[in-house]
């Protein structure tokens, strides 16, 4: 087969990352290349064989072997140089199948079918083998490292933030266990969408016209053909597969693309000079800028959201291909070509992605730093929400007021908030004591340790970086 320059390749995919991220790719590419296009129509081609001698009772071992070596040693070029002829490239494959199958079972090889029985059928094995073999692969071992760091981390002190402005406080590894508990449902729906992808035999409208000249029963037919490639009939087909199956594993890949840049930008946004608060690991040949030798940019991060802004508006084509004019028209038909690029950079960025996490650290130093800091132009202002839930709790029905004031003299006085607030005795008094009343230790000092307000975080984060965790690991097993 003809060979080329990678560097002459047009999409970064076939360069830039292909070397970047070469086993990822490499897996990739055995199953969604033109290659791996070709080789799946042909493996479909050939379950039909074995389908239509299975019903006539003529499907031997002997010949089951042989039918699968003529599936696997497909060359994709000559069904191009067939396709020249032809300008058809089902009939093209079918041409040279013809060819290559014994001479017994040549008639069989297509008999029966339309091209999206075989081109449908084909691409749904190849989206599901996709999935199985490269791209849950990339999204488990993420989940489990952001399942790592959310235990790691689960009692590490974090402001958190809304607004773009500090909150109250949470730990590193709650902030962490967010994007484990979202991208962990992800997964576990990628997998099943997967898994439910659908194929079909039932010819040029989707009635059964052709089969039902063959056989009695061309719904048998159909999951003999089907079994041979571990899928089942779509419930109703047209000339096409349902859309709705491909299409929703499309945009749950989606959704994780979401999730995964998002995730991306926080962790940029916490390794700003002023924030501080995490850093990736950088190794000691890296350059951070052409012109500024002292930077360390977070490229990574930067890198997977811009990959997630390139691909994610894809999901309109998505839509777009769900729409076919009554029993099938070709508009999808270069459209549809361009799913495995979509799966590609998909693919590419959660890679991309597990590198930063794996390499990632909590600056825990930063984070108290930026907690004991954090309330605005208060010290300590964070606490101001505990404070007026506490005094409203012992009955002060203007509690957010008092409490408001207190932040004030704070500020006016360049005070921390516990300064201010122990200057208000009977404010302070009662909080305390109903700090007592909840058991918390040192009900006093409370307000000096804005670490200690912290809800569940902690627990929470726990919890479900081990649910998550057993459940990848779970999987692995599985597969």
């Amino acid at each position: 087969m003809e060979t080329r320059n990678i560097f002459l390749n047009i999409s970064p995919l076939d360069h830039r990352y292909s070397l970047s991220e070469s086993a990822v790719f490499d897996r990739l590419s055995s199953h969604i290349s033109e290659q791996a296009s070709i080789v799946s129509c042909a493996r479909a081609e050939i379950a039909l064989v074995k389908a239509h001698l299975s019903v006539r009772g003529g499907l031997t071992a002997e010949m089951e072997k042989k039918l699968d070596e003529v599936a696997l040693t497909i060359d994709p070029s000559r069904v191009y140089e067939e396709e020249e002829k032809t300008r058809h490239n089902i009939r093209a494959l079918v041409n040279v199948l013809k060819e290559m199958v014994p001479e017994e079972v040549a008639p069989l090889v297509h008999l029966g079918a339309t091209s999206v029985d075989i081109l449908d059928t084909a691409l749904s094995v190849r989206m599901r083998d996709c999935v199985r073999d490269a791209v849950l692969p990339e999204l488990r071992a993420l989940e489990t490292k952001l399942c790592e760091i959310a235990s790691r981390e689960a009692a590490t002190p974090q402001v958190g933030r809304t607004h773009g402005q500090h909150a109250v406080p949470i730990t590193f590894g709650f902030a962490m266990a967010e994007y484990a508990s979202r991208l962990g449902k992800s997964i576990l729906e990628i997998e099943t969408r997967a898994e439910g992808l659908a194929g079909k035999l039932a010819g040029a409208v989707g009635a059964y016209n052709a089969t039902s000249m063959i056989v009695r029963d061309p719904e048998d037919l159909e999951k003999r053909y089907l079994g041979y490639l571990g899928l089942v009939p779509s419930e109703h087909s047209t000339q096409l597969v349902e859309p709705e199956y491909l299409l929703r594993l499309l945009l749950e890949c989606n959704v994780a693309f979401g999730i995964i840049a998002n995730l991306a930008d926080d962790l940029r946004n916490l390794q700003r000079s002023e924030v501080g608060e995490v850093f990736e690991y950088f190794s000691s040949t890296q350059v951070g800028s052409s012109t500024m030798p002292q930077k360390r940019n977070p490229w990574n991060s930067e890198h997977v959201k811009s990959l997630w802004k390139a691909f994610a508006p894809r999901v309109m084509t998505f839509f777009m291909d769900q729409i076919s004019e009554h029993q099938r028209d070709l508009s999808n038909s270069a459209s549809q070509r361009f799913m495995a690029d979509y799966i590609a950079g998909f693919t590419l960025a959660v890679s991309r992605m597990k590198s930063v996490v794996s390499g990632l650290q909590a600056d825990r130093d930063g984070m108290a730093r930026n907690l004991a800091n954090a309330g605005g132009k208060v010290k300590g202002g964070v606490l101001a929400e505990p404070a007026y839930i506490l005094l409203a709790e012992t009955g002060v029905s203007d509690g957010h007021e008092v409490i408001r004031k207190i932040t004030l003299d704070a500020e006016t006085n360049s005070i921390s908030f516990y300064e201010a607030l122990k200057k208000n005795p009977d404010a302070f008094g009662r909080i305390s004591g109903q700090l007592q009343k909840l058991g918390i230790a040192d009900p006093a000092g409370f307000f000096e340790n804005p670490e200690r307000y912290r809800g569940l975080a902690a627990e929470k984060a726990a919890r479900i970086a081990e649910k998550y965790a057993a459940l990848m690991k779970s999987a692995e097993k599985k597969n």
